[in-house]
């Protein structure tokens, strides 16, 4: 019996250095969760259809559980708890409290990174462009109306509306 070796990745996370290791076959999922600690990167399918476990790998949305961990070596992650900052709460984040946009919190990880994403790509989206964006998050509690609203509420906040 072989034993693999464990692979040394250097990454830049929510801003900081940072390094970990990682079985070659191992997805940043799971390393985010059980080896960094970062378990507010959530974890619904396994098979990139939730999109709860969307981070940000470089200027790319990703469905981290079908992104090895060994693919993070000289990238940057931003996961949701790099979206607020010194203790405040990203506009995004703002608004889907206002908005009553949230219940179990399984989706809102990967909404809060995808929204984000979306409103530094374009502040100014269309409500089509918005559920475009979103479409691959899953949502089974809250509908998406409130979500939609709130996103588009926080591109306003954003633009200084």
């Amino acid at each position: 019996m072989t034993t693999q070796k464990k692979l040394h990745i250097s990454t830049t996370l929510n801003g900081e250095p940072c390094e970990f290791l990682c079985e070659p076959g191992q997805i940043l999922s799971d390393v985010l969760r059980n080896t960094l600690n970062l378990t507010g990167t959530k974890e619904g399918c396994t098979t990139g259809d939730c999109g709860a476990c969307s981070v940000m790998l470089d200027d790319a949305l990703v469905c981290s559980c079908l992104v090895l961990a060994a693919e993070a070596e000289g990238k940057s992650i931003e996961t949701v708890e790099g979206v607020g900052h010194e203790g405040q709460l990203h506009p995004v984040q703002e608004k889907l409290l206002e908005h009553a946009a949230l219940q179990c919190g399984i989706c809102t990880p990967g909404i809060v990174v995808a929204a984000k994403a979306l409103l530094e790509k374009n502040p100014d989206p269309s409500e089509e462009e918005t559920r475009y964006w979103l479409a691959g998050n899953l949502c089974r509690c809250t509908g998406y109306d409130k979500i939609i609203r709130a996103v588009m509420d926080a591109g306003a906040t954003m633009r200084g509306e």
